[in-house]
């Protein structure tokens, strides 16, 4: 029995992330598992660096 990841980033921060950083047009064409490491890292950093900011304003 396959196990399902849980998402931590939501489909839309993602679909933003990937428009913002230019491979979403990868993320429609193959997928998700179609993006490089190195693109999948930028988004993460990305996220976190959104989430910093929202932080500081609280």
């Amino acid at each position: 029995m396959a196990r399902r990841r849980r998402s931590v980033m939501s489909e839309e921060l993602k679909v933003e992330l990937a428009k913002d950083l230019g491979f979403y047009d990868t993320v429609q064409q193959e997928g998700w598992g179609g993006i490089k490491a190195k693109d999948a890292g930028n988004m993460v950093k990305r996220a976190i660096e959104l989430a910093e900011r929202a932080a500081a304003r609280e």
